[in-house]
């Protein structure tokens, strides 16, 4: 590196932790979760998803005109084109969930007349129209892989109790609905998370709304990421009920096994979204009868947090709150994607509304300058 080139003072930041890379009016983590200054807590207990989704797109809540209109948009828009079903039915039935879903949210680019269409606008209508198609892929994707055919959506039914509906062919209980509701709301956005920063570096190059959202899923996919609200349910089903969950989890910490579910980059002490989660687990899991999942996992959390001085995250009552549901491991992910894609979109437009490259530098850690050898004198 010459000396025009090489900063003044080198500093490394190991996975970018504490660096601000860009600004943002979307979600903020500092002091609580907010999105567009509406604390997460508010919104979870007054809202419904379909609002936290206009709120985070358009920038402000919408009036009751304006969701009818968005919702209406919505509808409109979530029938997925026959080829991409048919895609569908061709992927081997052990493919993961997250790479057809990756796949799929590739392929709807193809159907859409607008995708390579730049601007605000453009992206808006993409942004509702890949909210809308997304929950459709998922549900048919899992049926025709469970040996039935997809389900129509259907008109009426809110985000949330549609997406039950297409999964299981019958209208939701209410109170369901709603827990899937607020795990929506509350997986909608998260600042620069990991997922969101891929997306916004795929859209820096100027790149489509598509292109990026495949970014996020890609990312999204991963066990430290997404990903672990599918590890945190088999974790709680290995140990095997409360009588084993102490001495299971003293067995980790001998191990120095990593219990997924636990810790987080920004949150030190407490994940906001995780104890609202956790009332709905406690609910849902009494109506069924059944406490036993839940007196493991406070066992567990109680343990790690004393101990480990780790919190729970989010992951690990959502991964309950979608057992009591009755949804498949392998669906966990991809619902995440369901609420995170108007995070992703928002910062997509964002990110081409006011537009620069991503281009970090690294700090190279190889062999000093070296002499090449001609090929006929290295010995």
């Amino acid at each position: 590196m010459s000396e025009e080139t090489k900063p003044s003072e080198e500093k490394y930041y190991p996975g970018l932790e504490g660096v601000i890379a860009g600004e943002t009016a979307i979600s903020s983590v500092l002091g609580g979760l907010q999105y567009r200054g509406y604390a997460i807590e508010d919104l979870a207990e007054s809202a419904a998803f379909e609002e936290v989704a206009f709120l985070v797109l358009h920038g402000d809540l919408p009036t009751q005109s304006q969701l009818a209109a968005f919702n209406s948009r919505v509808a409109a828009a979530r029938e997925v084109p026959k080829p991409v079903i048919d895609m569908l039915r061709l992927v081997p039935k052990d493919a993961p969930a997250m790479d057809v879903l990756r796949t799929g949210v590739s392929m709807l680019a193809h159907f859409d007349s607008e995708a390579n269409v730049p601007g605000h606008d453009a992206n808006l209508r993409k942004a509702e129209r890949l909210l809308a198609k997304i929950p459709t892929l998922i549900a048919a994707r899992h049926r025709l892989k469970t040996g039935q055919e997809p389900i129509a959506p259907r008109p009426g039914l809110g985000h949330a109790a549609n997406q039950l509906a297409m999964i299981f062919g019958k209208e939701p209980p209410a109170e369901h609905a709603r827990a899937l509701d607020v795990s929506l709301i509350l997986y909608t956005e998260h600042e620069f998370n990991a997922s969101t920063f891929a997306s916004r570096v795929t859209a820096s190059t100027l790149s489509d709304l598509y292109s990026a959202a495949t970014s996020g899923v890609g990312t999204l996919k991963g066990s430290l990421h997404g990903g672990a609200n599918e590890e945190a349910i088999k974790v709680l089903l290995e140990v095997g009920g409360p009588a084993n969950a102490e001495s299971w989890t003293r067995k980790m910490f001998a191990e120095k096994k990593l219990i997924m579910g636990f810790g987080h980059r920004v949150y030190k002490k407490l994940d906001p979204r995780a104890v609202i989660v956790n009332r709905f687990c406690k609910s849902i899991a009494k109506s069924r009868g059944d406490m036993s999942l839940e007196e493991s996992a406070d066992i567990i959390e109680n343990l790690v947090k004393a101990e480990k001085g780790l919190p729970a995250n989010v992951d690990w009552p959502v991964a309950r709150l979608y057992y009591y549901l009755g949804l498949e491991i392998e669906l966990y992910t991809p619902l995440f994607v369901v609420a995170r894609i108007a995070g992703w979109s928002a910062h997509v437009i964002e990110q081409h509304d006011k537009n620069r490259i991503f281009r970090p530098m690294g700090r190279y850690i190889g062999p000093a300058m070296r002499k090449l050898v001609p090929l006929a004198e290295r010995g």
